[in-house]
């Protein structure tokens, strides 16, 4: 049974997850209506370090400190990965279904594993292979592969959303190094200031300022910045101080549930039969993937406590 803690933290994560699947949904409706990707990252990306800055300034200003020396780190991780990784993103939803694109992204666990299993000489469990097998047949289906057509009309959006994926799982290769350092807010606030900074500098400067941009569709972008990036940010973090990392990836993973409950709502769009089973696939794929990697991180801590129960035995 769950006690009163575990339940908060799953919570957390289920309205993290509701918020960021519905932020897909309210990027679709943006793009329908002429927005394009490019526009959408960028402001996005800058209300969201404008808002963060506001935060920090009026409750937590040591979040703003970082060491010289790591202001390289954050303009690759920020400039380069996150900038790209949200205009992939955000320009596969544009292209194919939310839930499509959104499962996409969500290969980035199974590029760690490969990546993890290739450079870090990470054992190859039987569970991992699985879970590999898995994800590959999940995407076939997912993208249309069966079907020459869909694949056709898709090819751009696949494409992209398979370049999300690879960004992510870089991210999360390297943020890790960051966490060491600083409060995931803090790695949050750097990386997307520096990711405003190079959509200020490849895209023309303060677009939005210009744009002739709807009451709507601003509604809509604001709602991305603050429902769909700060506070499922700030509920994901909360809900991982009470429960375990692995098992916040898992109950995430019904974000594209979800986005295909709204998309198919509020926008009509819908999945094959097909389409729908390899989702299921790689959402196998990614729970049977995460609970590997809690018994590999259980393990050592088990095998020290038996040690320990030994030794307390024998004196």
């Amino acid at each position: 049974m769950l006690n009163s803690s575990g339940t908060k933290g799953y919570i957390y994560i289920i309205a993290a997850a509701i918020l960021w699947a519905s932020s897909g949904t309210a990027g679709k409706t943006l793009f329908n209506s002429g927005m394009t990707p490019f526009e959408l990252v960028q402001i996005r990306v800058t209300l969201s370090t404008l808002l963060m800055a506001v935060i920090f300034g009026l409750f937590t200003r040591s979040s703003f400190k970082i060491k010289l020396r790591d202001i390289g780190y954050f303009l690759i991780v920020g400039g380069i990965i996150m900038a790209l990784l949200h205009v992939a993103y955000f320009y596969a939803i544009s292209k194919i279904q939310v839930a499509a694109a959104i499962l996409l992204e969500y290969l980035a666990p199974i590029f760690v594993a490969i990546f993890s299993i290739l450079f870090w000489k990470e054992k190859a469990s039987l569970i991992k292979i699985f879970s590999l097998v898995l994800a590959i047949g999940g995407c076939y289906l997912v993208v249309g592969a069966y079907s020459l057509q869909l694949l056709a009309m898709n090819r751009l959006g696949i494409l992209s959303g398979l370049v999300a994926a690879v960004l992510f799982a870089a991210y999360t290769l390297l943020g890790e190094r960051g966490m060491h350092r600083y409060s995931p807010w803090t790695m949050l606030f750097y990386c997307m200031a520096c990711s405003a900074l190079t959509w200020h500098i490849i895209y023309p400067p303060f677009h939005y300022v210009r744009a002739d941009f709807t009451l709507t569709q601003w509604g809509l972008i604001i709602y991305i910045v603050v429902a769909g990036t700060i506070l499922p940010f700030g509920l994901y973090f909360m809900g991982i101080n009470y429960i375990r990392s692995t098992r916040a990836m898992i109950t995430a993973t019904l974000e594209p549930i979800l986005a295909g409950f709204f998309a198919f709502l509020l926008l009509g769009e819908t999945m094959e039969f097909f389409q729908i089973l390899g989702g299921v696939l790689v959402i196998s794929a990614i729970v049977l993937l995460q609970i590997q990697q809690e018994k590999d991180a259980y393990a050592p801590a088990l095998i020290r406590a038996r040690k320990n129960e030994r030794s307390g035995k024998s004196l």
